[in-house]
């Protein structure tokens, strides 16, 4: 579950007005003023066809078609792939339409994790619904490098010293965003997070419920959140878990996000020198100094990955900051660096191919690219030329000092992007609708708990949940106090006790 930083750094580590799209055609209007927005009618032809998966199992699989642009009902078309398993009990609620963040994750996967993680309680009552978005995974999925090009992207050095390497930055963004265009149709320019929301309501409309019932992880919540402004009527219980603010723009975001990530590699780092004679160091500032220097060295002298790659510096962020989204991943980490300590970055290359979602034959899934499609037309661009970039290095290394740099470089991949963005930061009030509940982690690497509290303070009907913890998100990660809330709160509809703070 993630969001953005960059795309040419993972993607933007994954991330999130009616203008012109860049394709002479409008792109859906933005929300109103009052936050309003109405559905556009369906004809009954158009409702899901629910059949067998593909794969088997215990669910459902089917097809809605919607607009591809929201401003032309009775245009072109795109399909969203939905997946269902039903409620086990007699009370039904309704449908839990769900999202696992990215932009980018599919729906569909993480809907076949729920109906088996979510609590039983939760899965007797709610039908589990998930969706992969448009541009994303079986939903018409944008598409940009070849496999083979994609594996020299993330290669591309995102902490250029020279003019050489600062044209090379740039070339690699612009075509990544040029194949972009050239490998995908007019949807491009029609994958935005309002766009995707309206999808949501039609699929709300199709599955029989007056109001849809969500729950979203990481960039989820800005899906969440902007289907909430446009359609305040049709809330019914939210959870939005490890929140977007979005309210910030894209400069500010990945700096922001660079420094949610510096917190969690310290939390990282000192658990290590917690339990006594860690191989980084005798103290914090050795072992990130040590960290850092490995990153240093990687940049001048890359060493063995697989047959074919190298680790280089970029490779090797990637590779850290991957693990940092969960505890649990923390040993995987110290294992990485400890073989990239004596030469080997086999283990780093395989957290970084684990987070760009690279098979082992070689394929990468559309998740990176569907992730820059959404970001670059979600918000204008933290940097469009190299000199704009060098004057927020600063800044971004006094939050991130190890990975700020690299995080500021990587705002060219919207910087170059072939279509304008279509919408802008903004408040998200959501006035008139039903509660709801916003859970945010104390050490979120991803989505720093300032994003949710400022989230949670912005809707009108916003309740925050604290986790007083580290990882990415808060639900089903291990704490019993959070669970509960969340659980009493989609069976009752009741939130919990305004700042209510678990361990």
């Amino acid at each position: 579950m993630r969001r953005r930083v960059g795309a040419a750094l993972a993607a933007a580590l994954l991330l999130a007005g009616c203008s012109d799209g860049g394709d002479g055609k409008k792109a859906a209007p933005p929300p109103t003023a009052n936050g309003g927005a109405t559905s556009v009618p369906m004809p009954d032809a158009d409702k899901i066809d629910w059949g067998r998966c593909p794969e088997g199992g215990n669910f459902e699989c089917g097809t809605l078609s919607v607009p591809v642009d929201y401003a032309d009902a009775d245009g072109p078309k795109v399909d969203i792939a939905l997946l269902r398993k039903k409620a086990t009990g007699d009370d039904r609620i309704g449908a839990l339409v769900v999202n696992p963040g990215g932009p980018g994750g599919s729906g569909i996967s993480f809907a076949r994790y729920a109906a088996s993680a979510f609590p039983k309680d939760v899965r007797e009552r709610y039908d589990i619904v998930g969706f992969d978005p448009r541009g994303v995974g079986r939903s018409a999925p944008v598409k940009c490098l070849s496999d083979t090009e994609m594996d020299a992207y993330t290669q591309i050095d995102q902490t250029p010293d020279t003019p050489d390497e600062e044209n090379a930055a740039v070339d690699g963004a612009a075509g990544f965003g040029k194949s972009c265009q050239e490998n995908t149709d007019q949807l491009l320019g029609h994958v935005s997070t309002a766009e995707a929301a309206r999808d949501m309501d039609q699929i709300r409309e199709a599955l029989g419920d007056d109001r849809l019932n969500y729950l979203g992880a990481s960039y989820g919540t800005f899906l969440g959140a902007t289907y909430a402004e446009l359609f305040p009527d049709k809330v019914g219980r939210f959870v939005l878990d490890g929140a977007i603010d979005p309210s910030q723009n894209a400069a500010t975001a990945n700096r922001v996000q660079g420094g949610g990530f510096e917190t969690a590699l310290v939390a990282y780092v000192d658990d290590c020198l917690a339990g006594g004679s860690c191989f980084l160091g005798a103290d914090r500032e050795a072992a990130l100094a040590r960290i850092r220097g490995l990153l240093a060295t990687l940049d001048a002298n890359p060493i063995p990955g697989d047959a074919k790659r190298q680790v280089n510096e970029p490779i090797a962020t990637t590779g850290i900051l991957s693990p940092l989204y969960s505890r649990d991943q923390w040993p995987e980490l110290t294992r990485a660096l400890q073989s990239a300590f004596r030469g080997d970055g086999g283990p780093l290359l395989d957290l970084s191919d684990m987070y760009y979602e690279r098979g082992a034959d070689g394929r990468y899934a559309n998740l990176m690219y569907a992730n820059a499609a959404v970001n670059c037309l979600d918000s204008p661009p933290a940097a469009t030329t190299p000199d704009q970039v060098k004057a927020q290095v600063a800044e971004f290394e006094a939050t991130s000092p190890t990975f700020g740099r690299a995080l500021a470089w990587a705002g060219l991949t919207c910087g170059t992007w072939p279509l304008s963005a279509t919408g802008r930061p903004h408040e998200i009030k959501a006035a008139g609708a039903a509660p709801i509940l916003v859970v945010g982690t104390t050490r979120d690497p991803a989505t720093p708990y300032t994003w949710s509290q400022a989230l949670a303070s912005q809707l009108e009907s916003g309740h925050l949940l604290t986790y007083d913890g580290d990882g990415h998100t808060a639900y089903l990660r291990g704490s019993t106090c959070v669970d509960s809330a969340v659980d009493s709160y989609l069976l009752t509809g009741s939130p919990p006790p305004d700042n209510k703070t678990c361990n």
